[in-house]
């Protein structure tokens, strides 16, 4: 694994910044309780999202956080420390996304990112389309969501 540091902030990056191979951590984020049964009565509403009580009698034997809440936490990270501010041009989506481990209240997120591709439009010279593997780690280092991210980004010197 091949650590990465940006050499500019996320105001002056474009998508020549972003090195295949490099690998960038950013983070943490904390979830609470109250957070998890809020966005899973607004959005998720299953009982393992909703209700403390009735969640221990449940699979997973206690609260868990709706995996849509955690890509709201993952969009977060991506967009504050990873994402460039001018240069982005928004996504077409997200391939092979994965719950993989649940989050619970108190647990603190980290999300890991490995540049996977640049890939330069063949329509558009002044953009590409930037691949990202993004995994979301909790406080044991255990990945718990994975997903492939797709972003346009345009270069800094063409166009």
């Amino acid at each position: 694994m091949r650590t990465g540091h940006f050499s500019t902030t996320p105001q002056e990056r474009y998508l020549e910044d972003y090195v295949t191979g490099a690998v960038h951590e950013f983070g943490s984020v904390s979830i609470t309780e109250a957070q998890i049964v809020q966005f899973g009565k607004q959005f998720d509403p299953q009982l393992f999202h909703t209700d403390p009580d009735g969640a221990r009698q449940t699979v997973y034997g206690g609260l868990i956080a709706s995996g849509w809440h955690t890509c709201g936490l993952f969009m977060r990270l991506f967009v504050e420390h990873y994402l460039p501010d001018r240069a982005s041009l928004g996504s077409p989506g997200v391939d092979a996304l994965r719950w993989l481990k649940p989050v619970r209240p108190g647990d603190a997120l980290t999300l890991r990112v490995t540049v996977h591709k640049v890939k330069p439009s063949r329509s558009k010279p002044d953009r590409g389309v930037l691949f990202s593997f993004c995994e979301m780690l909790n406080q044991a280092r255990e990945v718990v969501a994975t997903m492939m991210a797709m972003n346009l980004i345009r270069y800094r010197d063409r166009g």
